[in-house]
């Protein structure tokens, strides 16, 4: 029966990871669908080009967290239901996944770098700590949240294979980080081509989703009068 118990964790992680909190949140603050404007990834860096930070802010929490929840849940409840490394690992990969192709949303979900931060987060917060860091030294000094997220990408597995274990928690770090670069090819084209948005730029009509051409029309004569 662990093997169905396993099976059943992976499935909870991924249903969790599923749950797209860019949407949900967007349309709980009254705002545009974040896949309607700018990136038109559903994540918190889109959200925040709604000119809302604290709807950004709220997506990412929550994004993270529905990364970290299963994981730690599965940790939890290993003793009980027998889950071993291999499990845990899974249910974190999971949950990553259903981000990448929610189940509740046509499975076109958003890159996954929040999500894959609240993995590792669980899966050794010092890795966590330091693939952050790592992401924000280079936003910081570049102002590409792209480029932060490919480079956490990058360094992740490597932190953990040679600081840490190159153990079956590795593996899922380095599927994720594949999947987080291949998911960020379009940027890394814009990015060569000098055409990336940075953080914090404003999408144009990101925070009136009830605006109509009518009305905008309307607007600009009202101007010329």
């Amino acid at each position: 029966m662990v093997w169905a118990w396993s099976v059943a964790a992976v499935l909870a992680g991924y249903c969790v990871g599923s749950l797209s909190f860019a949407v949900i949140v967007s349309r709980a603050m009254g705002l545009a669908d974040p896949r309607s404007y700018g990136s038109g990834n559903p994540g918190a860096t889109n959200v925040l080009r709604s000119g809302k930070r604290g709807a950004a802010v709220l997506t990412l929490a929550l994004d993270a967290l529905k990364g970290f929840l299963p994981v730690v849940a599965a940790l939890w409840l290993s003793p009980q239901f027998g889950f071993g490394p291999g499990t845990v690992a899974a249910v974190g990969l999971a949950a990553f996944l259903g981000h990448l192709w929610p189940l509740f949303f046509r499975f076109k979900g958003g890159k996954g770098v929040a999500t894959a931060a609240g993995v590792l987060m669980a899966f050794n917060p010092l890795l966590g700590v330091a693939t952050l860091a790592t992401w924000g030294i280079v936003a910081l000094f570049f102002r590409y949240s792209s480029l932060a997220s490919i480079a956490a990408a990058v360094f992740a597995p490597f932190y953990q294979s040679l600081i840490w274990d190159a153990d079956v928690y590795a593996l899922a770090i380095a599927a994720m980080s594949l999947l987080l670069l291949w998911r960020h090819e379009g940027n890394i084209r814009k990015l060569l081509a000098g055409t990336e948005s940075k953080l914090g730029q404003k999408a144009s009509h990101a925070a009136a989703p009830h605006a109509t051409p009518h009305a905008t029309t309307h607007k600009h004569k009202g101007h010329h009068r």
